[in-house]
Parts: C-alpha cells; structure tokens; sequence
C-alpha cells in the first residue's frame, strides 16, 4: 500500500505543516516508491543529493576526473565548511571518510595504545567497535571493561564515573546511538563528567563518540560533547550518499600530533628518505582518493539538513517513533524492546514465535521497508532482553502517519 501525496496525515504534534512536509516528499523520489521505514540502514537521498553526484559523474566522463575535482574544487571545499557548521567545528577538524566504521578506525588506529591499557565502553556499543576492541585485547594485550547499564537503560552514569578514576583508561568509547536499539545515551551527561575527569587526569584519556546513528536525527555540538573524536556515516539520516562519513579531530588531537596508523600521502608529505611529515589539520586521517561525486553529494545532503533544521527534525522523528512503539506494543505477540530515559528513531521490536526474515520479506512485497537485527550485532544487548533477534523500523521527518497506519496494519496482517 502506497499512500498519494496528494493527501498526506500527520500526527497531533508534528512540528512540520502538511505543505512542508509534501514538499519534503516532493523532492525525495523514493517516497512514490516505497514506505521507508530503513532511515537507519540508509535514507531516502533528496533528488538534489542525487542530481549533485549525476552532475559530477558526468563531468568526469567529459573532462577527465583529476580535471573534474580540480574545476569544482570550491564546491569540495564547502563540504568540510559545511560539516563544520553541522558540528560546531573549524573545517580543519573534519576529514572526509567512507563510512562511520572507517572514521572509527582511523581514530581508534591513532591512540597510542600498549599492553595493561584499558578501553571503558557501554553495553551497548556498535559491533564492529567491539570486534575491533577484541582484536586489539589479542594483538597488543589491552583491556576492555564495560561500564555497567542504569536499570532503565543506558549507561549507569555512577558506574562511569567510578571506573574512570579507578582505571585511568587510555579510551572512553561511547555509541551515541546503538544500531539495534532506540536508546539514546546521556551524552551530555557524560561529557560532563570526563571533562571533571580531565581537570585532574589532562593526559590519560581520549574520547571518541560514535554518532553514526546520530547525525542528522538531532543536533551535535562537539563544543558539548567534549569528545576528541566523533565518528558518523552519512548515508543515514543525513540523507546523504552510501560510502560517505565524516570523522572530526579535535584540536587537543591534532596539537598532540595524534595520526592514523595507516596514514598516506594525501595525509602526510614524505620529506626524506627516513622521514615523513604529517598535515597539521584532519587531512592526516584522509587518503588521497576519493570518490568525488559523494563528496559534494555529502556537501548538498548536509545543506539541505541544515536549511530544514537539526532541532525540528530530532522532534519529529521522536514523535513518529514513539507513535510507532505506541502502536507495536498494543499488538498481541510484539514486544517492543527499546530502552532508556530518552529513545530515537530507531524502533525495535520482537514477535513471539515469528522469525525476522518472514516479518521484513513480507513488509518488502508490500513495500514497505525495514530491516532485521541479530543478536551477534549486540550480544550483550540481545542477550539481556533475552531474545535472539528484532526488527528495526526507523522513521524520519518525511514520514507521514498514514504509512505508519499502512505497516502497522500490514504487521498485524502478517503475523495473524
């Protein structure tokens, strides 16, 4: 079931009209096409998004590609001014990236880790990170201890605090917003207390907070959050290209002269035989090739997110995803597992005696999108809600309440 845009529903609250809101959909072709609900495997690019890459692919075909970067090179560059305003940054502090997963890697490769360093985490950090921290525990002997979750969910805000000062970690890693979870950790809250911690132990720890969920559902202020890095996609909810992130470094890392492990020629210039000489802005986390296009892709995702406006799109999206929870949870079978003093767009959700693949393949052929979750995405999280999967639905400011009503009557039908 496609709803016209012709007539569209929203719910009491919404903080966006019904012309607002059909414009949004008027330039997102996808939305004529499906019910996306998978904001948080990727959203609907806006057409401009779309027709900025076309633009420079094209150009590439007529002019040759060194050639094409070189002509639109201030268009390039207004993608890092643009990141910055998105993050309260200088543009010296962003480096573009492929992804969130390789933002974290450059920043995590850069933390001059040794044998008895510890890592302090949540419950509730992105898979990838924590194999990544396994790895480390088996190649260089660190440690990973996990801060302990709070009883409605989230970090126990106590219990970081007193790890923090008993274990004087090399990192605090932090997942903003889990990928199989709704639960949004208190991340001011946090800032507040490493930056105590910092007045007293300046040089022992780095921060890097995973956003990649995050940006582009609410505002991020690096100023606030007091992270040193902070990793994000863009093909989320951002709206932006797949195989486009962002990494920004703060200032305290680049002055100490913090570097990728890896680092390139586009990140450092080689001087003599048995010397290099790294950038002295974020460009030393960056590699010397990129896929342009998806650089001034990124650039015209982050403008039109910015023109509609962080704060107006973080309410919003709350307000449909908990719609969505209010209405899962009155169906017979559904568990909806979110957790946490404050939840985001990401809703997700169990059904006694289903399974996930037969829930999404039929949610598909109606087309409406959403996607599973299993448990070795998050085993601790999985493994004390007690279940071996979910279902993740993720709405965002261009979702309408008429395609919430379409999935959830098609859940209720499906599962009958």
């Amino acid at each position: 079931m496609i709803v016209s845009d012709n007539q569209i529903l929203l719910p009491t609250g919404s903080v966006f009209t019904e012309a607002e809101v059909k414009q949004f959909r008027n330039e997102t072709t996808g939305t004529k096409n499906v019910i996306h609900l998978n904001n948080a495997g990727a959203g609907l690019m806006p057409d401009v998004v779309t027709q900025a890459q076309l633009d420079h692919i094209k150009l590439e075909s007529e002019i040759g590609g060194y050639e094409a970067s070189a002509l639109r090179s201030a268009v390039i560059k207004a993608f890092y001014e643009q990141a910055a305003l998105l993050f309260n940054c200088k543009p010296a502090n962003i480096a573009f990236t492929a992804s969130a997963t390789d933002s974290y890697t450059r920043a995590l490769s850069s933390v001059p880790f040794k044998a008895g360093d510890v890592i302090l985490t949540d419950c509730d950090d992105f898979v990838s990170n924590q194999i990544q921290f396994l790895s480390l525990q088996k190649r260089l002997g660190v440690k990973i201890i996990h801060i302990n979750n709070a009883a409605i969910g989230g970090v126990d805000l106590n219990d970081l605090k007193d790890k923090l000062y008993k274990h004087l970690p090399k990192l605090l890693a932090i997942t903003h917003i889990p990928t199989n979870s709704g639960l949004v950790q208190p991340v001011n809250e946090i800032a507040n207390i490493y930056e105590e911690y910092l007045n007293i132990y300046p040089d022992k720890t780095w921060y890097i907070l995973d956003a990649c969920q995050s940006a582009g559902q609410m505002k991020l202020d690096v100023q606030k959050l007091k992270c040193d890095f902070l990793s994000v996609t863009c093909r989320k909810f951002l709206r932006g290209p797949r195989g486009t992130g962002a990494l920004y470094i703060s200032d305290k890392a680049l002055h100490t002269g913090l570097e990728p492990l890896f680092i390139d020629m586009r990140g450092a210039e080689w001087t003599t035989k048995d010397t290099y000489k790294q950038q002295p802005d974020a460009k030393r986390y960056e590699d010397w090739e990129f896929a342009y296009s998806t650089v001034i892709g990124t650039k015209a995702a982050i403008e039109y997110c910015r023109t509609i406006g962080e704060e107006k799109i973080w309410q919003q999206v709350k307000l449909l995803s908990g719609i969505i929870r209010e209405k899962l949870a009155a169906i017979d079978r559904i568990s909806v597992l979110d957790k946490g003093p404050e939840q985001g767009g990401l809703v997700t959700f169990n059904v006694k005696d289903s399974g996930p693949v037969h829930i999404v393949n039929e949610l598909l052929k109606r087309k409406i999108n959403v996607v599973a979750s299993y448990r070795a995405f998050g085993i601790i999280d999985f493994d004390e809600k007690g279940v071996e999967w979910a279902v993740r639905a993720s709405p965002h400011y261009y979702n309408t309440l008429d395609e919430i009503d379409a999935f959830i009557e098609s859940v209720k039908e499906i599962i009958r």
